[in-house]
């Protein structure tokens, strides 16, 4: 696991986009196309927006969820809400390239077995990515695969569905899906995540980040959470 500290939130979401479009430039070269899957939260969300003024393939380029909270289109919970406004309303990407996690389903586990379907059509059987954009919560969560949650044992499924956390049931990538990603970058800023960090660092997998493999990712933090708690 490689880890730069920068300076600040803004820095860590420059940092963040000029990763990702190297990234995509270089999957698009190797093998025509760039599919990354992206988190929610405000980081993620101001690197959205700096994404949108990099040198970007983006005729190559898919776009999915690595999760989404159960609420109606266009409610300011849906991490595809922020998606749009950062990153899809800037950019050249039509809509076939955008996948989104269909969260507005009646039948939520029949949809969440749709939405791993549409990775397998976009990106191989089993599905890999070519980046996954994760974030860290300071209960250690990552994803929405949160503590006690039993989806955090969903081994023959890359997509599901989870209880109640933070009044919404949400839509998540699982464990198997994304240690398959090619890369993966996480975006962490602020002193709250400052335990959570050191213990991700250490390889702590009692917390459910620390599940994920640590030999293709790069920690992308800021001087708050890297400080000692």
């Amino acid at each position: 696991m490689k880890i730069e500290v920068l300076t600040d939130a803004e820095a860590v979401a420059r940092a963040g986009a000029a990763f990702t479009a190297e990234e995509a430039r270089a999957a698009v070269a190797a093998r025509g196309r760039f599919i990354v899957a992206f988190s929610g939260g405000h980081t993620p969300w101001t690197m959205l927006r700096a994404l949108a003024e990099e040198r970007m393939p983006w005729a190559g380029v898919h776009v999915v969820q690595v999760d989404e909270r159960v609420a109606p289109a266009g409610d300011p919970d849906r991490n595809l809400t922020h998606l749009r406004e950062s990153l899809l309303a800037h950019c050249p990407l039509r809509p076939d390239q955008v996948h989104a996690m269909p969260v507005e389903s009646a039948d939520l586990e029949f949809a969440s077995g749709q939405y791993a379907a549409t990775l397998q059509k976009i990106a191989g059987i089993p599905a890999v990515l070519d980046l996954a954009h994760l974030g860290l919560g300071p209960d250690g969560h990552t994803a929405s695969l949160v503590p006690g949650d039993p989806v955090l044992d969903a081994t023959g499924a890359d997509v599901a569905v989870t209880g109640v956390y933070q009044g919404r049931r949400r839509m998540t990538l699982t464990y198997p899906m994304l240690n398959r990603s090619r890369r993966i970058v996480w975006l962490v800023t602020g002193r709250e995540k400052a335990d959570m960090l050191a213990r991700l660092r250490e390889g702590d997998d009692s917390i459910p980040a620390g599940r994920i493999r640590r030999d293709q990712a790069f920690v992308l933090t800021d001087q708050e959470a890297e400080r000692t708690p």
